[in-house]
């Protein structure tokens, strides 16, 4: 669904809910990792606060309702001289490719004026993990900062592991740096008439770059989805062509595109793997109850089921994906960027990331013990079924909507059905 970037903001998600089209079921409360959606009054809302654009909602959606926001492939007639940012996981999506540089030459036939793989800067950022490894001055296991949605779910349910993801930005960043440097360098253009423009395969990658954590400003300028530039790939891809845009990232760069392929590039094995957003979750939990094993050094963690080719706006089934990256990657160098010493721009976040407390009832500490309390209380009350039937996802969820003041109790089948048997016996005596 694309969306203008004038109407972009500080509260921005990718996420959006078409009430039109919304029938008021519940299977979209069930499948939130962040309980961010309630059903009232027979639609569906999702609380900013709490959603994480992981696109859980997109995918169970079976009318449609929850689609993603992107820009419009038009956009680039803003720009004088355009840069696109191919994600790892867009060449999964193609059949018999055996070089990536035939979709990159594509790229440059649908009007794109230049080329930066983010698979590219994905090698640096694994250089520069590596080493932080190495120097062992940060705590370990590290958690690694690529999935914009896992990062947000740490920042809102899993604050003691915040200390755990090391200040570097995910490869797009690094790669919307170099790409400008080098598109100013080439054009002899200021910086505001270039557009730099990332391919994008998930929603979340959409709300990083027009609200990112970490950073000030992004520097990419829009984001297309796979799903939308796709199509127009196909009509102008050629295998027997001979292409103008070489492909400059080997095996650990292309390998990112799917689970399992950042890890790959550590070179080493004390690493932990984990995609889904629900597997996800349980590793999190592990890991904050300290139930994970000793020696482990890096947690590459994906919310979406194959790594960032299982996103909501790729074309391909994610694990048919894998395997073609896999294929594509076999006769590649290991790797064809290294850091030689220096530091990339946008290499590093601007400012630590902080705990969101978007789930605390109350505003201060009095009053959120209070309305805690009132919770527990009408939890006793309660069936424990978590059936859904009130529009929330579980009756604890449900009783922290009743002390909040956005639900009332009569909204529980089970509440109102005790009340009337209860006022029957009344009115009958």
């Amino acid at each position: 669904m694309p969306m203008q970037r004038e109407q972009h903001d500080t509260f921005f998600h990718s996420v959006h809910l078409e009430k039109d089209l919304c029938k008021g079921c519940i299977n979209c409360i069930k499948r939130c990792p962040t309980q961010a959606i309630r059903v009232r009054n027979g639609k569906a809302n999702i609380t900013k606060e709490f959603c994480i654009d992981c696109g859980e909602c997109i995918r169970i959606c079976s009318h449609h309702a929850k689609k993603a926001v992107f820009d419009p492939f038009d956009i680039p007639g803003r720009f004088e001289y355009t840069v696109a940012l191919p994600a790892p996981s867009l060449f999964g999506q193609f059949n018999n490719l055996d070089d990536p540089a035939i979709v990159l030459q594509g790229l440059l036939d649908i009007g794109f004026d230049d080329v930066y793989e983010v698979s590219a800067a994905a090698e640096l950022v694994s250089e520069l993990t590596r080493n932080k490894i190495a120097e062992g001055n940060c705590p370990l296991p590290i958690i690694s900062s690529a999935c914009p949605s896992v990062v947000r779910l740490i920042r809102v349910r899993f604050p003691s592991l915040l200390e755990l993801m090391p200040p570097l930005n995910p490869p797009i960043d690094v790669a919307a740096a170099a790409a400008a440097r080098i598109a100013v360098e080439k054009s002899g253009l200021p910086r505001e008439k270039i557009g730099i423009i990332f391919i994008s395969p998930c929603p979340a990658k959409v709300t990083a770059v027009y609200s990112p954590l970490g950073m000030e400003k992004s520097e990419v300028d829009a984001v297309f989805a796979i799903s939308d530039v796709y199509p127009r790939l196909l009509q102008v891809m050629k295998h027997d062509a001979n292409s103008a845009a070489a492909s400059k990232s080997g095996k650990i760069g292309i390998g990112w595109g799917g689970s399992g392929g950042e890890a790959d590039g550590l070179l080493n094995d004390n690493y932990l793997a984990a995609d889904g957003i629900e597997n996800v979750i349980r590793v999190l939990e592990d890991l904050e109850d300290g139930k994970l094993q000793e020696g482990l050094e890096f947690i590459e963690l994906n919310a979406c089921a194959g790594g960032c080719v299982g996103g909501v706006l790729t074309v391909e089934n994610p694990f048919i994906a894998k395997t073609k990256l896999k294929r594509l990657k076999k006769y590649m160098p290991v790797a064809l960027n290294h850091l030689d010493g220096v530091v990339p721009d946008g290499a590093y976040q601007d400012f630590p990331i902080k705990y969101e407390p978007v789930y605390r009832l109350g505003e201060g500490i009095e009053e959120n013990i209070a309305l805690m309390a009132k919770a527990e209380e009408l939890m006793s009350r309660l069936p424990d079924l978590d059936c859904g039937s009130c529009g929330a996802p579980t009756c604890e969820a449900f009783a922290k909507d009743v002390v909040c003041g956005i639900a009332k109790e009569k909204e529980c089948i089970h509440l109102l059905r005790d009340y009337l048997h209860k006022l029957s016996n009344e009115i009958g005596d």
